[in-house]
C-alpha cells in the first residue's frame, strides 16, 4: 500500500504540479496548468484520492475493483474515479492511474502551457 508521504511526494514530483486547499481543509487539490489532476481527501481513513480518467477505463477500473474504485465523489462521474488507497490496490497500478490523470490534464492544456512544462 502506498503511504501518504510517498503519495504526496509523487504528486509533487510532476512538472508544474501545484497544491493547495481551495475547497477548505481535508481536500488537498493538485493542479497542473491551473487544472486539477488529483484531489486527496487527506483527512479520511483510509486515504482517498480522486483522479481524472478516460471514461472507458474509469468503468473498467470500477468493475475490476468494485470495493475500492467508485465514480468521482462530488466530481464529473464520467471522467473521475475516487480510489480508496488500500493494500488491495497495487502501488504500481495506483502510480499508473496518477500518471494517466496527469497526462490527460496536460494533453488538454493549450500548447503554450504544455510546452512550458517540457
Amino acid at each position: 500500500m502506498m503511504q501518504t508521504e510517498n503519495l504526496l511526494q509523487l504528486l509533487d514530483s510532476f512538472a508544474g504540479s501545484t497544491s493547495g486547499y481551495p475547497f477548505g481543509p481535508g481536500a488537498l487539490v493538485y493542479k497542473v496548468g491551473g487544472k486539477m489532476f488529483a484531489l486527496l481527501a487527506d483527512d479520511s481513513e483510509p486515504l482517498r484520492i480522486s483522479l481524472k480518467c478516460d471514461p472507458d477505463l474509469a468503468l473498467e477500473l470500477r468493475a475490476q475493483y468494485p470495493e475500492m474504485v467508485s465514480a468521482g465523489y462530488h466530481l464529473n462521474k464520467r471522467h473521475w474515479n475516487t480510489i480508496e488507497v488500500t493494500d488491495s490496490i497495487p502501488t504500481a497500478e495506483l502510480e499508473e492511474w496518477i500518471d494517466h490523470s496527469y497526462d490527460l490534464v496536460v494533453t488538454g492544456l493549450p500548447r503554450r502551457r504544455r510546452d512550458a512544462l517540457s
